[in-house]
């Protein structure tokens, strides 16, 4: 029950509040040391590891430790963390990181001695904090020796063991590239409603679609939040919607496949078509990014 967690963005600092309130001791580290002081302060069982060296030193044997840094960060952050690690010590990889990496990362990894896990986690820093989703790669015995981690951390039944390296962040991907998909079929439908001649009223029109009809969701009931916060003509909202990469690793693992996705591949297509050509289509999709991520998509003067 004491973790070793690298990374105090939105994501990771939730989940260590979130491991915090299951009784896990944690050893938090992060480049700017502020964060990690700031958990240690505000929870008895945290501590701050301002080195990896002290993070290391301060966890028991065999260790356990998650990393929750963005995609770009990992590679050098796994080659700094793993020479410190000793044979049997396990290492979780929790970031939106190309499947293919991780299977080539989890020889190098295992070459170590070192376990490894890869984990996609969906749900947002709301998720993090509350309960997550979590899919799971990696060595069927390892993932079983610390299935209470996940059991803690996830919403009931909202973990999975899908099989070796590279799994787990393969389905997170392709749950990337339907969420662009869902996103974007919401943003052209309210776009309709909006301009059609009833004058509707889309926050009800989402309060009601979120109540028993077939297309209930998350992501329905998050832009009736919006609506709620910025007003139904998402004034304050940029139409430009960014990507983050996982729809177009979706796209290229589809056509290494000879699978057609042209739903996924639309949606991407949009948000890149949506840069300097702003819609309300973009408006909802950038809210709805703002909603369950907490992304930056506010207009730019």
């Amino acid at each position: 029950m004491k973790i070793g967690y690298l990374g105090l963005g939105k994501m990771g600092y939730a989940m260590c509040e979130n491991l915090l309130e299951h009784d896990w001791e944690v050893v938090a580290y992060n480049r700017s040391t502020e964060k990690a002081e700031q958990l240690a302060a505000a929870y008895e069982k945290a501590h701050a590891a301002p080195t990896l060296e002290d993070l290391i030193a301060k966890l028991p044997k065999p260790r356990l430790v998650w990393v929750m840094v963005p995609n770009s960060a990992v590679e050098e952050m796994l080659k700094k963390l793993v020479p410190l690690l000793e044979e049997g010590d396990t290492v979780i990889d929790g970031g939106n990181t190309f499947y293919k990496e991780t299977v080539e990362r989890a020889k190098w990894i295992e070459e170590h001695g070192v376990n490894f896990l890869d984990v996609g986690v969906s749900g947002g820093p709301g998720g993090a904090r509350k309960g997550a989703c979590m899919m799971i790669g990696g060595n069927d015995e390892i993932f079983k020796q610390h299935e209470k981690l996940f059991k803690d951390t996830c919403v009931e039944h909202g973990y999975g063991y899908f099989g070796k390296h590279g799994a787990g962040h393969f389905v997170k991907m392709v749950h990337n590239g339907i969420e662009y998909g869902m996103m974007q079929a919401i943003g052209e439908g309210f776009e309709v409603l909006k301009k059609s001649d009833f004058n509707l009223d889309l926050k009800k029109a989402a309060e009601v679609y979120n109540h028993g009809s077939v297309i209930t969701s998350s992501l329905i009931g998050w832009l009736e939040s919006a609506y709620e916060k910025h007003g139904v003509d998402l004034d304050t909202i940029s139409g430009e919607v960014s990507h983050s990469g996982e729809g177009q690793w979706t796209v290229e693992a589809a056509r290494e496949m000879n699978i057609p996705v042209p739903i996924i591949e639309g949606s991407l297509r949009f948000r890149v078509d949506s840069q300097g050509n702003p819609s309300y289509t973009g408006q909802v999709v950038s809210t709805l990014r703002n909603q369950f991520g907490g992304h930056d998509v506010e207009k730019k003067d």
